[in-house]
């Protein structure tokens, strides 16, 4: 009889226990709070039009070194690969041929003025007596017509002289502009500038440089707008180097074409970069970021903020009233690790950046400011939701461990059983 009352008060103490434990659990379960995430406060602004570009540089100016009078080339002066300036001798072509042609002007400029002077004394004589009707007015006619002609005369053999001078000083060949010389195209011995003028050397000026790149259509069409009110030459370029490193030196935007490649359906544009020490060379393929102007009322977003589905980008935004609102935006490219979106958001949002996959719209939610570290409110609500877990399952373990504790509180309570 003893033992009966026993088993039916421990039975009574073990359903107490777990009616406790799960009147428990509903009671959380009906207060859960509201996840908690990280969000960031948006404000319009004006931001950047930045766009990553690959481009080639070119020389600033490039001169074709030819020899423009027939020769054997002699020899080469300067030397190949190096700085050279305006004027500085670069090759030599043989100028014998050269000097005897202008020996045989001069003396058919000498024998012009010779027979100028001869014509022009009898003009002279001619005009004296044409007065006292000594000569006939046709032998006055006929010595003035002379003079005229030899004078003429004079001045062909005047210019063949200029252009045989200007012929030997095409024997000595110079550099048109400043510039780096290239390697010479043309070796020494060789006959130059027959019929065609023969290309010899050519020399780039690459301080500065030219960098071309294209834009689409679109993206130009954008950048017009963004560099609206601007001038063309306030769009900046940066250069980036080979190994990764930004050129110290920006560009400015030079040019922008306004025919477009059927071939490629791209416009052509043309910065200048500075290249004082030389660190750049043309014909190099680089990576530019170019700024072309301002994007005005557009807000920064953090990427792991932006979600997209068959209806396109959105955001998840807390609303004023504490409970979460999808908001369709227009998000078309990045700016570092943030979207740039351009409609869709409100100055004062408060946007969800972590957390997103936890809210639903419609449902309250609460913001905790977000550090793009993701160690504030991104690693607080998955600790309260662990704390929460681990709450649940201690109590379920003291339910479970419930029945020994009762069993050991009476030692003697099984030994009457055995006795029975």
């Amino acid at each position: 009889m003893v033992m009966k009352s026993r088993a039916v008060a421990l039975a009574a103490a073990l359903a107490l226990v777990l009616s406790a434990c799960g009147g428990g659990d509903e009671q959380a379960q009906g207060e859960m709070p509201p996840p908690e995430v990280g969000v960031v406060t948006v404000q319009p602004g004006n931001v950047p039009l930045e766009k990553d570009l690959v481009g080639r540089l070119a020389p600033y100016r490039s001169a074709d070194v030819r020899a423009r009078v027939p020769g054997v080339l002699q020899r080469r002066v300067y030397e190949e690969g190096s700085d050279v300036k305006a004027g500085q001798v670069l090759f030599k072509i043989d100028p014998d041929q050269l000097q005897a042609s202008l020996g045989q002007v001069q003396a058919s400029l000498a024998a012009a003025k010779a027979e100028y002077a001869n014509a022009k004394a009898n003009a002279d004589r001619a005009r004296r007596l044409a007065p006292e009707r000594y000569v006939s007015q046709s032998d006055l006619d006929n010595a003035l017509a002379a003079e005229r002609s030899a004078g003429a005369a004079v001045q062909q053999a005047q210019a063949s002289l200029d252009n045989a001078r200007i012929n030997l000083g095409y024997a000595t060949v110079t550099s048109p502009i400043d510039g780096r010389a290239n390697k010479q195209q043309v070796t020494e011995g060789a006959l130059v500038g027959q019929g065609t003028p023969t290309l010899l050397t050519t020399v780039d000026q690459i301080d500065p440089l030219y960098v071309n790149f294209s834009l689409s259509v679109s993206e130009l069409d954008q950048a017009r707008r963004a560099m609206a009110g601007h001038e063309s030459g306030d769009a900046a370029v940066e250069v980036m180097l080979p190994d990764g490193s930004e050129y110290e030196h920006p560009g400015k935007l030079d040019f922008s074409g306004t025919v477009v490649d059927p071939a490629t359906g791209a416009v052509a544009l043309r910065a200048t970069v500075p290249n004082p020490d030389r660190r750049l060379l043309p014909g190099t393929y680089v990576t530019l970021k170019a700024v072309l102007g301002q994007q005005p009322g557009a807000f920064l977003v953090p990427q792991a903020a932006l979600q997209r589905d068959d209806r396109g980008p959105y955001l998840m935004v807390i609303g004023s009233d504490g409970n979460v609102v999808r908001k369709d935006v227009v998000a078309n490219r990045t700016q570092g690790a943030n979207w740039v979106v351009g409609s869709g958001l409100e100055a004062g949002d408060q946007v969800v950046v972590s957390g997103v996959q936890r809210v639903q719209p419609g449902k309250p939610a609460k913001g905790t400011p977000w550090t793009p570290d993701g160690n504030g409110a991104a690693a607080a609500a998955p600790a309260a939701g662990a704390a929460a877990e681990a709450g649940d399952g201690g109590a379920a373990q003291d339910a479970a461990a419930g029945a020994p504790p009762a069993a050991e509180a009476d030692p003697d309570a099984a030994e009457p059983a055995d006795e029975g």
